[in-house]
């Protein structure tokens, strides 16, 4: 497995291209992260040599981040919320709990990045884009002799009972992704039907969107519905794990940034804005085995990245469902009609 020094490593070769600013004002910065724990970790080392800047990170799925910044509205303690799906950071934007900021470098970005800055009313900025798909263990369905699945339709054989995961969309961006994903393809009360069917192939919803696909690389379960994105980095670690695009179309997160609403250290803030709308900052994603697309359309973008012009994604209505009502109202759907279903 890729050690975290050789991400360091990687990273300090990065950092050669993108010059320290001199003599930076002793800062603090609180940051949000909702991307893997090796992307917030490689921020922590990276974005302090290049500024000068003291980070302190807390690491929280996308749907728990946006409870805690709710949570401090009236106290702030955080100041810029980095990565996770766009939905919530739309409803942290409605629910005014993020500032208005526009960067110079708008102008350089794919088109969907803009669009989510002009949805969230200059709230949000897309960083990155990763189609949602499917996952299996090669391994572990040989040794069941289980088929490999190709469409959303196949994962409701029964064959399949008790060997798929996918997280909790209360607190997983990624498993929102996908509830708001199948609504959009199916229409809602033949989504809830097909939730319902797949319900009974589920051995369980954990908290992070991650932790689906790190069960199906370590072969605790045999399938897992999440960002095609981290794949190639499992793979990369030696894992018997593919991943592919259902066959009948799917969604995709728009991956933003938002600064916080009273945030304590706000300068440098908008500082660290600027750097992780940079090509050199968005390739840090790579070095940390994350292969998102990334927004600034000059980065260099690594070959196992997803060419998304080869994928049939849904025309994902990202303003509809990252309305903070809509988004709450499915959130307790799902809890009502598929969480509490027996097994």
């Amino acid at each position: 497995m890729t050690s975290v020094r050789s991400l360091f490593a990687s990273a300090a070769c990065l950092l050669s291209v993108y010059s320290p600013v001199a003599n930076a004002q002793e800062q603090t910065l609180n940051i949000l992260c909702s991307v893997q724990s090796d992307w917030c970790n490689l921020i922590q080392v990276t974005f302090p040599r290049v500024t000068g800047i003291k980070v302190n990170i807390l690491q929280r799925s996308t749907g728990e981040a946006l409870a805690q910044v709710n949570a401090e509205k009236a106290n702030p303690k955080i100041d810029i919320w980095f990565g996770g799906t766009g939905d919530p950071h739309l409803a942290a934007a409605q629910l005014d709990l993020t500032a208005v900021y526009q960067s110079p470098a708008l102008a350089q970005l794919h088109p969907w990045a803009k669009a989510q800055y002009e949805q969230s009313g200059g709230r949000s900025v897309g960083l990155y884009l990763g189609p949602l798909g499917i996952f299996y263990n090669k391994e572990v369905l040989a040794k069941r002799k289980l088929p490999t699945p190709t469409s959303w339709a196949d994962l409701l054989k029964p064959e399949y009972k008790g060997e798929i995961q996918m997280a909790n969309p209360g607190s997983s961006g990624a498993a929102y992704t996908a509830l708001a994903t199948l609504v959009q393809l199916m229409g809602e009360s033949q989504a809830w039907d097909y939730m319902a069917k797949l319900h009974r192939n589920m051995s369980g919803y954990p908290r992070s969107g991650e932790a689906p696909i790190k069960a199906v690389s370590r072969g605790e379960a045999a399938i897992a519905i999440g960002f095609i994105a981290l794949a190639p980095g499992e793979k990369a670690a030696g894992f018997p794990i593919e991943a592919f695009t259902p066959a009948e179309g799917t969604g995709a997160e728009i991956g933003s940034m938002s600064i916080i609403k009273g945030a304590p250290h706000l300068e440098a803030a908008k500082r660290f804005y600027e750097w992780a709308l940079t090509p050199q900052a968005q390739q840090f994603a790579f070095a940390a085995r994350g292969f998102q697309v990334p927004s600034n359309m000059a980065t260099v973008v690594d070959p196992r990245v997803p060419d998304v012009k080869k994928i049939k994604l849904i025309k994902y209505d990202y303003n509809k469902y990252g309305q903070a009502a809509e988004r709450k109202r499915l959130i307790q759907l799902w809890e009502d009609k598929i969480k509490s279903l027996p097994q």
